[in-house]
């Protein structure tokens, strides 16, 4: 395992290369003590060098480092760094990672925030080697940081909603996380992805289609740091589909 590796507490496969490597090279000098630019790229080769050719999947690092880079993003949507969604990402990192990970990793975002990001190449190279899962709840986790100053605004929706498109998250799958953050009448279907007309049958299947593709197990390869995330998302179907039942009188 690389130093940077080390550091960072985490596997790190495919953000070592591409844009996102680049990104975070840039803010790695400021970031780690006694780390320089000049060694995460001596790294970055060295990476290059190992997996030349050969697939990399994804690990608990690049999932860790694709959150920062794209939290960046939302942060700035609105054209101001608000401190409370600042302190958000860092209460997330730290219930994820722990106290001393999370304020390293919070010292590289920091680093981010500064440097011009193209949301279209990042989240390119998201998708060419994360699962759909993982992407879904890369989302999920950005709308929490939009939401983090009390409010949720229609810029921060839009970056939102272009990240998901680039990172090949359809239209339904958007709005049910989206859904998750507003407590408005109608949420519920939205959450399961049906209609107010849909038949209680067809709210059941759409409860069990839903449960199966939000199941935390589905993210268990990167470590159970990021199982807590998709606990969250798993209950919002769940209280979603009590919603409904008790509103129609399903048994």
């Amino acid at each position: 395992m690389s130093n940077f590796s080390k550091w960072l507490g985490a596997g790190i496969g495919f953000t070592f290369g591409g844009p996102i490597g680049a990104i975070i090279g840039f803010a790695a000098g400021s970031a780690v003590d006694a780390f320089s630019k000049e060694d995460f790229v001596k790294e970055q080769k060295e990476f290059q060098k190992r997996y030349a050719g050969r697939s990399v999947n994804t690990q608990s690092g690049d999932f860790e480092i694709s959150l920062l880079v794209l939290a960046s993003i939302v942060i700035k949507a609105d054209g101001k760094v608000d401190e409370r969604e600042l302190s958000f990402v860092r209460t997330q990192f730290i219930g994820m990672y722990g106290k001393e990970r999370a304020n390293k990793a919070f010292a590289l975002f920091k680093g981010i925030v500064k440097k011009e990001v193209s949301a279209r190449q990042v989240c390119m190279q998201i998708r060419q080697h994360m699962p759909h899962a993982s992407r879904l709840q890369l989302i999920h986790f950005l709308f929490g940081i939009a939401k983090a100053d009390g409010f949720v605004s229609d810029v921060e929706v839009e970056e939102i909603r272009k990240m998901a498109g680039y990172l090949y998250i359809n239209q339904y799958d958007f709005e049910s996380i989206k859904a998750m953050f507003y407590s408005t009448t109608g949420n519920a279907y939205k959450i399961l992805e049906v209609t107010k007309s849909a038949t209680d049958a067809e709210v059941k299947k759409a409860y069990r289609k839903m449960a199966k593709k939000y199941h935390p197990d589905k993210l268990q390869g990167l470590g159970k740091e990021h199982v807590k995330g998709a606990q969250e998302k798993f209950q919002s179907i769940q209280a979603a589909y009590e919603t409904i039942k008790k509103e129609r009188g399903i048994a």
